[in-house]
């Protein structure tokens, strides 16, 4: 017989080992998982530590708020509803800081806030038309009243503006045309088509006022400006170079536009010479037939025939459950990508098994150098292995799909999953200017604070930053990374010296 105080011993001591060993491999599993994330192999120096302790308290902070009251929780609402909110927190000022790397999936007259647009109708001999409720609207340049079409009748905008009566109350609903930002989407915006529909409508009211070739140089050269603002060191910016015109009825193909591209990047970087500039992937729209693509085709090769050093790829641009299957212009595309380096947009739907996620398998197979969006890759676990394996780094855009309705909730974006299983990504913006975002912040504010785990820390923007150099097509990426990492160290710098 066992005494009993030994019993009790016993009894005691053998639930607490085994408790022990649960704990144990309870660590072992979470330090394994955490080893997995993106940015895991960074090493964090002693400013680095001390910065990633400040950073990490503000987003423990509005995580575990939002835990207790979900109703308060930023992130998980419509973007429309907080994004000028967060611009308010500590955390999104220093993420606003904080040098970005490369944007690597932006298109061109996209990018730039709607009151930036409106500041282009002040611009001398401006003629506008309206339908007659007011519902649409065309703009043309023009020295003399346009011949083009119009609804009802072309007006110079100085003297419509003039003649309102209200200058303010007439900028405010002109501005309504330069974006898609409204108070109850929800409402409206009922499913992806419709809200692609009023996105699509943007362009197509503004094509005219962007078109003009003074105008199109102007809103390129304060693009730059604004993203260098935003700490984005380098751009690669996805046109469908549209012909442009001038007052002397001159009209500019596409090859000129591409020109007017190099120009106006090499005049930023004279002004800007602390920037690494732009480069051109020409991407025109995909809802086109195979004739058409072979136009598109010819006009990428003799760019990049003319300025190797400028154009960089090709891509297919377009709501991607109405365009035109990658299968269907395999044979086209597959005869020229030992020419064309192709930067495909692949995958930007929730559908499963139909044309437009198993784009997916096209774009890998014709060699893609990255995937725009890549949202419903997901979904196809074999794809995941092959871009990790042959690293096609994904050109994720989070706030645009969730503005675009693919994900109502940023912590149920696919984004999530490539961090946590170290899948090559890198973080973009889209159009940002069309819904009001920032260049580049407001996507990494979300995607750290709203996609990414709770435990995700400094390691992982900065590697984010990272991979949007490495992945990029510049030259001399030693260079570049050179320079981010001075950069960084400065913001870290500031942080710690309690900037805030």
């Amino acid at each position: 017989m066992w005494p009993l105080a030994i019993l009790i011993i016993t009894y005691i001591y053998t639930p607490s080992q085994c408790t022990q060993d649960v704990l144990n491999e309870r660590k072992d599993l979470f330090e394994r998982e955490l080893a997995m994330m993106v940015g895991n192999s960074i090493k964090l120096s002693d400013s680095e530590l001390k910065a990633n302790e400040i950073i990490m308290k503000l987003k423990h902070e509005e995580i575990d708020h939002g835990f207790i009251y979900p109703n308060h929780f930023n992130v998980s609402k419509h973007f429309f509803e907080y994004k000028d909110e967060v611009m308010k927190t500590k955390l999104f000022q220093i993420i606003q800081s904080m040098p970005k790397g490369a944007v690597l999936h932006a298109h061109d007259i996209g990018l730039l806030s709607p009151d930036y647009v409106l500041t282009l109708t002040y611009w001398e001999d401006l003629w506008v038309c309206w339908t007659e409720d007011k519902s649409e609207i065309q703009f043309h340049f023009s020295k003399t009243t346009p011949t083009n079409t119009c609804a009802t009748r072309w007006k110079l905008m100085k003297e419509a503006r003039s003649a309102s009566g209200d200058v303010k109350k007439f900028d405010a609903e002109l501005r309504k045309f330069f974006t898609i930002v409204i108070d109850n989407p929800k409402e409206v915006y009922t499913d992806i088509n419709a809200v692609w529909h009023r996105f699509q409508e943007y362009f197509n009211s503004c094509g005219n006022l962007f078109s003009y070739k003074p105008i199109y140089e102007q809103y390129y050269y304060d693009t730059l400006v604004e993203f260098r603002k935003d700490q984005v060191m380098y751009l690669e910016i996805r046109s469908t170079l549209p012909p442009l015109y001038d007052l002397d009825g001159n009209i500019y193909d596409s090859v000129e536009t591409a020109k007017t591209y190099k120009r106006v990047t090499e005049k930023f970087m004279r002004d800007y010479p602390d920037s690494f500039g732009a480069k051109l992937i020409y991407a025109p729209m995909k809802l086109v037939d195979k004739a058409t693509l072979q136009e598109y085709i010819r006009i990428a090769l003799h760019l990049q025939n003319i300025m190797p050093d400028f154009l960089v790829g090709f891509d297919l641009v377009g709501q991607e459950d109405l365009g035109v299957p990658l299968r269907e212009f395999i044979n086209e595309l597959a005869e020229v990508k030992e020419h064309l380096d192709f930067y495909l947009h692949a995958g930007e739907t929730n559908w499963y098994g139909t044309t437009s996620d198993e784009n997916l398998f096209d774009a890998i197979v014709l060699g893609t150098k990255r995937i725009g969006h890549g949202f419903a890759l997901i979904k196809h676990p074999l794809l995941m292995e092959e871009v990790k394996k042959r690293q096609i780094a994904l050109e994720v855009n989070v706030v645009s799909n969730n503005v675009l309705k693919l994900v109502e909730d940023p912590r149920n974006h696919p984004l999530a999953t490539y961090l946590s299983q170290d899948v090559p990504v890198l973080l973009s913006s889209d159009n940002p200017g069309v819904w009001e975002s920032t260049p580049m912040s407001h996507d990494f504010y979300v995607t750290f604070v709203g996609v990414a785990s709770r435990h995700a820390d400094l390691k992982l923007i900065k590697q984010l930053a990272l991979n949007s150099l490495y992945y990029s097509s510049y030259p001399d990426k030693d260079k570049l990374v050179h320079e981010f990492e001075s950069r960084w160290t400065k913001f870290i710098n500031e942080i710690v010296k309690d900037k805030w």
